[in-house]
Order: C-alpha cells, then sequence, then structure tokens
C-alpha cells in the first residue's frame, strides 16, 4: 500500500507502526486590421512546466496531444454511460487506443446494430467481441465467489480482480506465478505483480509551529496529520466544499492516523508542512473511510479557508494547472499524479472498477495507471487532461527509494509500477453536496 511518510511527532517520542497494505479553456484574439497575422499557442503550451515535463518524458507525447486524448476519453466515458442502460447485452466496454483514439466493443445480440450506428456517428471505432460488458461482470462475480471460499494459502496470494475491457475477459493480479485458479480465468490474463508494502517512517524535525501561514495551497502540497504519538505526511487533493459550505480538501482515508475520531472535537489534525517541519494548523479529518474505498474530507479552519478557495494542483512550490471539472476514469486515458514526494509522473489508466486487495481490506471501484508513486504522495491529486479525476491511495513500488528504480526495471521486465487510486466521481456520489473547486 502506498503508505503516508511515517514518523514521530516532536511533543510525543513513541509513535505506532503502520500496518502493512499497499477542456481546455481558448483565448480569444482581437485582429485589428484585415492583414494582421498572429502565430497562437499550441493547446497545452499553457500547462505548468513541471506537467508538461512530466507528459512528454512519461507518456511520450505532446501536451496538446495528451489534451485532446483526456478530452477524447470524456466523450467514450460518456457513450459509454448511455450504451450501459440502451444496450446492456451488447455493450462490451470502450477504450483508448494506443494511438488514443476511442474504441467501443459490441457483442452479438438484441440492439447490435443499433449501437453500432450510434457509435461510428459518435466517430468512434467499433470492435466486435465474445462477450458483453454485463457476461464479464457476471465472471467477475464468480471469480470473486471463488476467492471467498478457497484456502488462505490462495486467497492471500490474490491481489485483485479487474474486467480486462480490451481483451474482452477478466484479469487477476496475483504475487506469484502457478496458484490454481478456476478453468474460466485465462492463464495470459493472471497478472504478477509485486504485494504491497509499508511506507518509511520519519520524524517531523520541529513542532507545529503557531499563527496561520500564508500563500495558497493545493493538490499536490505536502500536509501532516496528526494524532497523539502518531504523525503521517501525506499530499493534498483537491480543494472544495461540503453541502454546508464549509471549505474542504480531498485526500486519503489512510492519511488519518485515527479514523475513529474523524467528525469529532478530537479528529486529527492536519499542518502544513516546511520541508520536514510541521507548519500552521489547517483543520481537522471531518470524515475518513478505510474499507472499501479510501478517501478522506479534511475540513479547512476559518483562518486558513483563503488559502484552500483554489481550484489548483501543482507540484509543491511551482506553477499550477487549473482545475476545470471532474472526469470518470476510461483505461487508455492519460492521467497525471502530483504528489508532495515525487510531483508530477504520468502514465495510462490500465484498469477500471477493479478489486485490488490492499492489506486486509479491499479497495473496490479503483482504477489503476502504470505510474510510480512514493510514501507522501497518499493523498495526492490525480488529473486527466484538466480535470479531476482521483487520490492516490496504494502503490506496487511504495518500497523504493526513488521512482527511477522501479522505472528501469519496468522497463527491461515490462513489471511497470501501479498505481491504485480511488475515484473522485465515487466520492461526490456517496457525499452529496460534496463539490470540487473548478474554474
Amino acid at each position: 500500500m502506498l503508505l503516508p511518510r511515517m514518523g514521530r511527532t516532536p511533543f510525543a517520542r513513541s509513535s505506532r507502526r503502520a500496518r502493512k497494505s499497499v477542456i481546455a479553456a481558448s483565448a480569444a484574439i482581437l485582429l485589428f486590421g484585415p492583414t494582421m497575422a498572429v502565430a497562437e499557442a499550441e493547446p497545452g503550451a499553457e500547462l505548468p512546466a513541471q506537467l508538461i515535463e512530466a507528459v512528454t518524458r512519461d507518456l511520450q507525447i505532446s501536451p496538446a496531444e495528451y489534451l485532446r486524448r483526456a478530452d477524447v476519453a470524456q466523450q467514450v466515458a460518456g457513450f459509454s454511460t448511455t450504451a450501459q442502460r440502451q444496450f446492456p447485452q451488447v455493450f462490451g466496454g470502450a477504450w483508448l487506443s494506443d494511438q488514443g483514439n476511442a474504441v467501443v466493443a459490441l457483442a452479438q445480440g438484441p440492439g447490435a446494430e443499433e449501437a453500432r450506428a450510434a457509435a461510428e456517428s459518435a466517430g468512434f471505432e467499433v470492435r466486435n467481441v465474445a462477450k458483453s460488458e454485463s457476461t464479464l461482470r457476471g465472471e467477475k462475480t464468480a471469480f470473486e465467489n471463488w476467492l471467498d471460499a478457497a484456502p488462505p494459502e490462495i486467497s492471500n496470494l490474490v491481489r485483485g480482480v479487474v474486467i480486462d475491457t480490451v481483451n474482452n475477459t477478466i484479469a487477476v493480479r496475483v504475487d506469484q506465478a502457478g496458484l490454481p485458479l478456476p478453468s474460466f480465468i485465462d492463464p495470459a490474463r493472471v497478472i504478477v505483480t509485486a504485494p504491497p508494502v509499508a511506507g518509511e517512517r520519519i520524524d517531523l524535525s520541529a513542532a507545529p509551529v503557531a499563527g496561520d501561514g500564508d500563500g495558497a495551497l493545493a493538490g499536490g502540497d505536502g500536509y501532516a496529520s496528526v494524532a497523539g504519538d502518531s504523525s503521517l505526511r501525506c499530499s493534498l487533493g483537491f480543494n472544495g466544499t461540503d453541502r454546508s459550505g464549509n471549505v474542504i480538501n480531498i485526500s486519503a482515508g489512510h492519511c488519518n492516523p485515527d479514523l475513529d475520531t474523524a467528525g469529532t472535537a478530537t479528529a486529527a489534525a492536519v499542518y502544513e508542512m516546511n520541508g520536514d517541519d510541521a507548519g500552521a494548523q489547517l483543520g481537522t479529518f471531518a470524515k475518513s473511510v478505510l474499507g472499501e474505498q479510501d478517501y478522506s474530507i479534511i475540513r479547512v479552519n476559518d483562518n486558513a479557508r483563503p488559502r484552500f478557495e483554489n481550484n489548483l494542483v501543482r507540484v509543491p512550490g511551482a506553477a499550477p494547472i487549473a482545475v476545470d471539472g471532474v472526469g470518470i476514469p476510461v483505461v487508455g486515458a492519460p492521467v497525471c499524479k502530483s504528489g508532495s514526494r515525487t510531483g508530477f509522473s504520468c502514465g495510462v489508466v490500465n484498469g477500471v472498477d477493479q478489486t485490488v486487495q490492499v492489506g486486509d481490506r479491499q479497495l473496490t471501484q479503483s482504477f489503476s495507471a502504470n505510474i510510480c508513486a512514493l510514501p507522501g504522495d497518499s493523498g495526492g491529486a490525480i488529473i486527466t487532461g484538466r480535470l479531476a479525476l482521483g487520490i492516490s491511495s496504494a502503490s506496487s513500488v511504495a518500497d523504493f527509494p526513488i521512482c527511477e528504480i522501479p522505472n528501469i526495471i519496468g522497463a527491461i521486465t515490462g513489471d511497470t509500477p501501479q498505481l491504485f487510486a480511488q475515484p473522485l466521481s465515487v466520492v461526490l456520489s456517496d457525499n452529496p453536496g460534496l463539490a470540487v473547486r473548478t474554474n
């Protein structure tokens, strides 16, 4: 599990060990005179430099192509929502190809020709498949039922299951090869992945300071959460408001060192981070969910409200990108995470609506991407284009000191780092009135 950095508060000398786990806005230019020529900037050029660097390094595409693919992904996501309802017997899912084009899968059955006409009319490629998405969901449920009845020596080595839309099957993540699995599982779709590990410990080198602090705080900036003897270091997610108008930030559930006290007078406090020093208190945990979901709602103190009244995501201390909406995870879509430990890094979504084992709990409805994240990045914002998408939750490479190592290993072996994430859309659905700040 991608745990926050853990340490001792300077005013308490002992610490508890964490349990193991794992659309672009266009600018109008007024031209004076019929002969005047203006060279327009390439779309994406206005993105922050650190994000542009991550996009070109990790995705090997231009910022303009990053924005285009993110937009296409949301178009096909909207189509999918309608298709699931109108053509449940034939709709087999949708994704972005390696070239960033939308693909819609259709099985044979009632409504297939109508569905094909609708997809082609929308400009999407249609691929014929054997199974509908509803059939694949049935297989996923059947596997989960089998796993519940399996002996511990088998079930404990299974990390999760996901509908593999591109291959029209289900995929299973395991700790080691050769496990006996049901006959309907394609051996080629059994993926060996590293088990989750605990996060590293750190010491906060100074006591939280008095005062309000200054300057805007954005997704990706670091914070410390403190409860008694325990302190965790995480990253802010998305700024927003709750149903009562309180200013909040949405981060990870496992970033709360005292889950049971969330929303009470003794809730764990959140402090600004200045390097390894704890700065001004920013707020407290109003709600934390850790189980099938992994998110926290941090209620910001009144004196810190102005610092959170923005829609920004950034590398700490650098120029930000402004979030202008909320997206839905789509396989093949480009995504970038920001965290206080490793900054911006990007990948593509390779699984949605999946179940993954994180320590002794199952994270459900999660999505994953081939992105490296390390302890301290937990709770940070994940975006696609300029849309808010999710919260960093768990990582397959949390025990590495730097991302360069697992990235090189992944390039050689194909075993790339995996970041599992809490979809923001699920958090908003579960909390009526909760809203993310957008343009």
